[in-house]
């Protein structure tokens, strides 16, 4: 299994550095496309399709919203705005779970929840592309997202006692929350050190770190609270060694329009 992991992050991770750097314009947009296309395809799963021409299908009407949002660019505004209004209701029936099942369980509400997780990704990840400094700010966002994750594995294999979902994700503890925060708002402010941002900045940037952590959180528990209800363990086996798309971008699609939105309110 590590050898697995091992080779598909050495085949993965050149593609991907490439693809969100490298590219541009039409050539990022339809990059970032066909990742969250193949996250539909993950999700019809999720949703209760079995069927591969369902999943396909599902995957297809994906791809084609997304060419239209490129077309209507207008319609960004409203597509993040439905962003944050989703995982704000995210959280609350991550916490509730599993009586909030009864509030999503049906296949065409789990198929409009997909929706509200995969087109506003690739939304705010085209938006912030265009702004200045794009790649740099896509930088940010995931290493705010990985210093997350590796600060919350090992506080929480250190520290880990009280459960933060255990209905959810039993693996995961509030101590590994606490841990995934402390490293990112470390990185945060040592960065602002580094481009000696003013005081009133330093604190906007710690505030707007914090966001994107916690809300990651809520991402990744969001997947796991739909997988374990589905019972499956993976999204799919498309990547040997980690599972599917949805489970290597789940905190990612949280992350990414709320961190958008949060640069769209301090370039305002």
């Amino acid at each position: 299994m590590l050898k697995q992991r091992i080779i598909t992050a050495l085949i993965l991770l050149p593609i991907a550095l490439c693809g969100f750097f490298l590219l541009e314009g039409a050539g990022f947009a339809l990059f970032i496309g066909l990742v969250v296309t193949l996250g539909a395809w993950e999700w019809a799963r999720l949703a209760g399709f079995e069927a591969s021409v369902a999943r396909v299908v599902f995957a297809v009407v994906v791809a084609l919203l997304l060419f239209g949002l490129y077309v209507f660019p207008d319609l960004a505004p409203w597509v993040l705005g439905a962003a944050v209004l989703w995982w704000g209701a995210a959280t609350w029936l991550v916490l509730t779970f599993p009586q909030s099942a009864e509030r999503w369980s049906t296949t065409s509400t789990k198929l409009v929840i997909g929706l509200l997780i995969l087109l506003p990704a690739w939304q705010g990840l085209v938006l912030i592309k265009a702004m200045p400094l794009g790649n740099w700010l896509i930088m940010a966002v995931m290493v705010l997202v990985w210093g997350a994750d590796i600060g919350a594995y090992f506080s929480g294999r250190k520290f880990g006692k009280r459960k933060l979902a255990p209905k959810v994700s039993p693996g995961k503890s509030w101590e590994g929350v606490f841990g995934g925060l402390l490293l990112s708002l470390v990185i945060t402010a040592a960065v602002g050190f580094t481009r000696g941002w003013s005081i009133p900045e330093m604190f906007a940037a710690l505030f707007g770190a914090a966001m994107i952590v916690l809300i990651s959180v809520v991402g990744d528990l969001t997947e796991s609270m739909f997988k374990r209800q589905a019972g499956i363990k993976d999204s799919s086996n498309l990547l040997p060694g980690h599972g599917g798309v949805l489970d290597r971008i789940d905190s990612l699609t949280a992350a990414i329009p709320v961190f958008a939105v949060l640069l769209w309110i301090a370039a305002s």
